[in-house]
């Protein structure tokens, strides 16, 4: 499985893996390994089918599929281990979540199932000295893990509708954010019974959210309603900044991990689209090398400037797009 394509230029390589039958979810690259990315996919849309994890390399030629593991659901997203540079886990459409070691040929090493629904988001915490993974499902709650541990440490609830991501602060132990189909987002403390923060962002169902790497306090939103927008939450009446350009809906947005004010979104438009909330005229550069929902996204932490995305066009792709080769 499969097929591998050169890419153009950017430092640290390029290219385009596909994956036939399957229709990208989510990729993440490895906190450890530059070259190395993960991807989240499912067969026949994720409505039905099985799941696969597919873990690439790059390497000169371009990409090359290094290992893949199957789950009988679809597989919605994914995030490696921030302590073991060969575990994964994953979230599926049966609600389950699945540990995978990517140095053994057969998994998961382990399968917790809690969420009744639809498993849509999972993410493994940055703070260093803690190992926390938190799961947002179409069940309306989202659960804290700690991977040694067989059964979840706690449940949230408050939201009123599917929660799409659940992202950990990357600043704040124990803080994450999620974004729901109730069209809020909100901010929750695991050391707290109840809600943080509820900011009520859009007026549309929130697809996805992100911190600020540079600003504790930002956060950005993603939506049905085709915008982003930031959300200072010291003060969280109105936007700190709006970003339009998008025409269908919103379905991943990340921080660049080099730039305070960067940031790159994908679109059921089909594009990637890359921002810098700052100047005039924010919108730096559209991508448009899909020809299908663009559903994943990652920015790398090794190579400044590299990108991957997969869409449902069974791609996956690694580039550094123009507003980004060189310093911004």
């Amino acid at each position: 499985m499969g097929t591998t394509g050169g890419g153009g230029g950017g430092g640290g390589g390029a290219g385009t893996l596909r994956l036939p039958g399957l229709h990208g979810y989510a990729v993440e690259f490895s906190p450890y390994w530059p070259g190395r990315v993960a991807c989240a996919a499912a067969q026949y849309y994720g409505i039905a089918g099985c799941g696969t994890l597919a873990v690439l390399e790059q390497n000169e030629a371009g990409i090359v599929l290094l290992r893949s593991f199957d789950w009988n659901d679809g597989l919605f997203d994914v995030t490696w281990s921030e302590n073991n540079e060969h575990v994964l886990i994953t979230s599926s459409g049966d609600g389950s979540l699945q540990i995978w070691d990517t140095a053994k040929t057969k998994g998961p090493l382990q399968v917790y199932k809690e969420h009744t629904q639809e498993a849509y988001s999972v993410d493994w915490s940055q703070t260093r000295g803690e190992q926390l993974v938190v799961s947002g499902s179409w069940d309306q709650t989202a659960k804290l893990w700690d991977p040694a541990v067989g059964k979840s440490l706690c449940t949230f609830k408050g939201h009123e509708g599917v929660i799409y991501s659940t992202i950990w602060s990357p600043h704040i132990p124990g803080c994450f954010a999620s974004a729901s189909g109730d069209q809020t987002l909100r901010v929750w403390d695991v050391k707290a019974p109840g809600v943080k923060l509820v900011i009520p962002a859009h007026q549309a169902e929130i697809l996805s959210c992100d911190w600020c790497k540079y600003d504790e306090n930002l956060l950005v939103t993603g939506a049905v309603d085709c915008s982003l927008k930031g959300w200072d939450l010291r003060n969280i009446r109105q936007p700190v900044f709006v970003l339009l350009g998008h025409t269908y809906a919103i379905r991943r947005v990340k921080f660049s991990p080099f730039h305070a004010t960067l940031l790159a979104s994908c679109s059921y438009d089909f594009t990637v689209r890359f921002w810098d909330f700052s100047k005039p005229n924010p919108l730096l550069e559209t991508v448009e090398h899909h020809t299908e929902f663009t559903c994943g996204l990652d920015l790398s932490l090794h190579n400044c400037g590299q990108v991957v995305d997969c869409a449902w066009d069974e791609l996956v792709k690694v580039y550094t797009p123009s507003c980004m080769a060189v310093p911004v």
